[in-house]
This record gives structure tokens, sequence and C-alpha cells, in this order.
């Protein structure tokens, strides 16, 4: 099967302040914005969301409104330091601070106004041994 694109859709009745926030910090783009649907991605197009109102009858059958946990949403980037300094001059607050994790990241955090939590990441040499407890099964 081919994707031509894949997002999560967040429902929330902060549809306009979620596309603000992501358009504002995070730089991405509006591809369609409605009353009750906004879809937005990545200047580049390597990532995508959506946000929905939880009142229009388009709403897929069972979707709550988002309650803020159980969920986050991974943006990886080459360069976490820059990312950091670029989102915190934007006025962002940022939650977790950029932080080297043991397991392979460099990485810092925050909620858009869904409660969505944002982890930006950077991919980086694990500490020595770190992994060989978790691992199962053969690697990529």
């Amino acid at each position: 099967m081919a994707f031509t694109d894949r997002y999560p859709i967040i429902i929330t009745p902060r549809k306009e302040a979620c596309r603000d926030f992501w358009i504002q910090h995070l730089g991405f783009v509006s591809g369609f914005d409605s009353t009750w649907f906004c879809w937005l991605s990545a200047e580049d197009g390597s990532a995508s969301i959506a946000f929905m109102t939880p009142d229009h009858p388009s709403s897929p059958p069972g979707s709550d409104s988002f309650s803020g946990s159980g969920m986050c949403f991974e943006l990886q980037v080459d360069d976490a330091q820059a990312a950091f300094e670029k989102m915190s001059a934007t006025g962002l607050k940022i939650e977790y601070p950029l932080t080297d994790e043991p397991f392979g990241q460099r990485r810092f955090g925050f909620h858009d106004p869904s409660g969505l939590w944002i982890d930006v990441v950077e991919q980086i040499d694990a500490e020595a041994g770190f992994w060989d407890k978790y691992m199962i099964g053969s690697q990529l």
C-alpha cells in the first residue's frame, strides 16, 4: 500500500488555537482550513497534523475530544539545539528542557493548546550498553 500522507486528527474544541500554535511555533503551513477542520503540514512536507472540532457530523465514529493523555507527537530534527533556540525565540513555553538522554536522544518538549505532548528529538549515540537489556529479535 502506498500512502500519500499520514497524520493524526486531534479532536478538540481549540482547533483555531492549535492551528495558530503550530503555525507560529513550529513553522507548519495550512493546507486546508474550515470552521470545523484544519490540516497543517511542515513546509518541506515531512510531517502533517490535523485538528477537528468535536461537533461536526463528519467526525469519525467513537472519536471523543482528545483528553491530552496517552499520546505524544515526535518531531525528529537534525539539530535539537538549533530547534530549541528557534522555538524558544518565538515565546514558546518549553516544559521539558533540552536534555541529552542516556537512551540516545537529545530532546525537549511542550504541550500544544489541545494538550498534545510534542517531543522534539535528535538521535544521538546512546550510552554504551544502554539498550542491551531491552532488545528482542533482530534489529534493522
